[in-house]
């Protein structure tokens, strides 16, 4: 088994405005995504496919959901503040294998559903490669839940405010300024202009490294009525008077973002305008970036933030100031490619000519410092059993039922014990299975790891589903690397058994081999095959 990474790029298209009302929706109640008749979106529910390869909007069920995240596990939740966090929003993974994101609202955020699936349907249209894009929600009873697509990569508060092994460089900071510029531009020609509270956390980073906006700030107030949760020192001096959101409420908060990258801390606006016109702007630099950054870029960026904090909106620039401004700034190309394109300057200079700029620029996850992640795999073409479904899901759960009603009928034939062996050692190693059996049944799994080790020790008896048990009780307890031993050695026992190659699929994937993670499920669901058409046992 192999970890190899791809380095394939999703480019995504962006769609045309739909400017018509929110379809009719098809409420859908036994499971799965439902989709409705609009061209501007395309169909296909939570496999079909818009623009890209960026799902349709569509309607989820509040099972399906439940489902991904493990029924809301703590351990699923993404929001930077925790379980603290009103609104908490969750990593899952739906059964095509697609990771997606799950902001999950309180009971009366929402209290009027159509009011929420209007304001869902409005969002959902939009399609660009600078947002973490909506791809559906779920208005069930009491339930309001938002499905955009997930980024793997954290937030520009983790990345600016909280990093570990390097601060971002200053190039990577005026790409992520110029990047959330586009997509504030996007929307505002697409005629959504108005963005909610936009700070450093609504900034994500996708598989790439690159930058994008999180279309959860597009959604109009809620019940709470609450437009920005951050500080008031940082809050639009409209809002403080009105408590209305304008276009130019978004510029001014473009300003503090901008304020962040420069000085990679979260410095209240009129601190920062008075070292502006203080002409300190060295002292508003990062000092992380040790130096490392054009002082005349730096000047064009700080004067570009102090007008977006102007105390007059109609004195703030729009979005296609600030985009005209940035998009000078995006220089930093790929060194290696100038090289050749140096070292063949007879050959190819026409051709250089006529290549655009960001084709040559070095890729966003190599300017943050990550690892590029691998592109989901593909699910497998055979469908999947109930065991596989779950394990493809990494429905721990659901793979802790199915493994208690399938007891020890897989373990026929993997031990035979001469009568001798019929000992008080015997004894005592199966009353330690039999308590394992029992906590696992009961969910103390601790318990059962306890329990199944006695017995695997004594070693007089082999069984293939007590590795297999006692690998799930380690995935549940968060220690995939020991997960991922039991399930090999259930193999090993069981060379042909599919829950060991099933329980493999989900370790590896715990540990973020996602290739490896999916071959293993096919091997799996191979086997299962295997074994219907009576090739085992």
């Amino acid at each position: 088994m192999g970890c190899c990474q791809s380095l394939c790029s999703d480019e995504h298209q962006p769609l045309g405005k739909d400017g018509a009302q929110p379809p009719q929706v098809t409420q859908n109640h036994r499971g799965g995504a439902t989709t409705a008749d609009n061209g501007g979106i395309g169909g296909g529910g939570a496999g079909g496919v818009a623009g890209g390869g960026i799902p349709s909007f569509s309607e989820f069920s509040f099972s399906d959901l439940k489902a991904a995240t493990n029924n809301f596990s703590s351990d699923n939740i993404v929001s930077e503040s925790g379980e603290k966090a009103p609104n908490l929003v969750y990593k899952g993974r739906l059964q095509n294998r697609r990771w997606i994101a799950v902001k999950k609202f309180t009971k009366m955020a929402w209290p009027d559903p159509k009011q929420f699936a209007e304001e869902a349907w409005g969002v959902g249209k939009f399609r660009h490669n600078r947002l973490a894009n909506l791809i559906g929600y779920c208005c069930d009873g009491d339930e309001r839940l938002l499905v955009a697509e997930f980024m793997p990569n954290d937030t520009l508060a983790k990345h600016l405010f909280h990093w570990e092994n390097q601060t971002i460089e200053w190039a990577m900071r005026l790409r992520v300024g110029y990047y959330i510029a586009e997509a504030l531009d996007y929307c505002s020609t697409e005629g959504r202009p108005l963005y909610h509270d936009l700070n450093a956390y609504r900034v994500l980073f996708d598989e790439d490294g690159d930058p994008r906006l999180s279309c959860f700030g597009l959604m109009k107030n809620s019940r709470d009525g609450k437009s920005y949760s951050t500080n008031l020192a940082y809050t639009p001096p409209e809002y403080l008077r009105n408590g209305r959101v304008t276009p130019e409420s978004v510029t001014y908060s473009f300003g503090t973002v901008l304020l962040d990258l420069l000085s990679g801390k979260h410095i209240p606006p009129s601190h920062a305008l008075d070292m502006i016109r203080g002409k300190n702007i060295i002292l508003l630099m990062d000092s992380h970036l040790e130096g490392k950054f054009s002082t005349e870029e730096a000047t064009v960026v700080v004067e570009l933030a102090s007008q977006c904090l102007q105390y007059e909106p109609r004195e703030r620039p729009n979005t296609k100031d600030l985009v005209a401004t940035l998009a000078p700034l995006q220089t930093k190309s790929d060194v290696s490619v100038n090289r050749v394109i140096e070292s063949h300057r007879v050959v190819i200079i026409f051709i250089f000519q006529s290549v655009k700029q960001y084709d040559l620029q070095v890729p966003s996850y190599v300017m943050l410092g990550i690892k590029k992640h691998d592109e989901a795999p593909s699910t497998p073409q055979r469908p999947l059993s109930p065991l596989g479904e779950a394990c493809s899901r990494m429905d721990l759960t659901a793979i802790h039922q199915i493994l208690v009603m399938t007891h020890y009928r897989d373990d026929e034939g993997t031990n035979e014990l001469s009568f001798q062996e019929w000992t008080q050692q015997m004894k005592d190693m199966l009353d330690a299975r039999k308590r394992g059996d029992q906590a696992f049944r009961e969910k103390d799994f601790k318990t059962a790891i306890d329990c199944y080790s006695q017995f695997i020790d004594v070693g007089t008896m082999v069984s293939p589903t007590v590795f297999g048990r006692r690998s799930l009780c380690y995935l549940l307890c968060d220690q995939p690397d020991a997960a991922l031993r039991d399930a090999m050695q259930a193999q090993c026992v069981y060379p042909d058994w599919p829950t060991a190659f099933y329980m493999q699929s989900v370790a590896l994937a715990k540990l973020n081999m996602n290739t490896d993670a999916a071959d293993m499920l096919n091997e799996a669901s191979q086997l299962e095959e295997k074994r219907q058409r009576g090739g085992g046992k």
